[in-house]
Formats: structure tokens, sequence, C-alpha cells
């Protein structure tokens, strides 16, 4: 698989996280400001600045 002929970088997780673990708002307010969705694939493709 290529995007514009890039090759992604892909890491497998071996964590296992709980369930019904959620973020509260105003930490997800946080990266929702900072989230940035790119206009060709808005569904898919969303990068997230640092902090």
């Amino acid at each position: 698989m290529t995007w514009k002929g890039v090759h992604p970088v892909v890491e497998l997780s071996g964590t296992v996280y709980q369930k019904g673990i959620t973020v509260v708002k105003d930490a997800m307010q946080s990266v929702k400001s900072r989230r940035e969705r790119n206009p060709l694939l808005p569904k898919w493709d969303i990068s997230i600045r640092p902090a």
C-alpha cells in the first residue's frame, strides 16, 4: 500500500486496554482543537498537531 508513492509507517500495539474507559470532555476538546482533516479524505486522514 502506498499514498503518493510513500509507504505508511505501521506499528502493531500489543497493549490490552480496559473496556468502558472514556476520555473526559475537556481532554477531548483539547484534541479536537488541534486536529486537521484532509479535504480530500476528511473521514480517514486526520492529523493532530502536537500540544
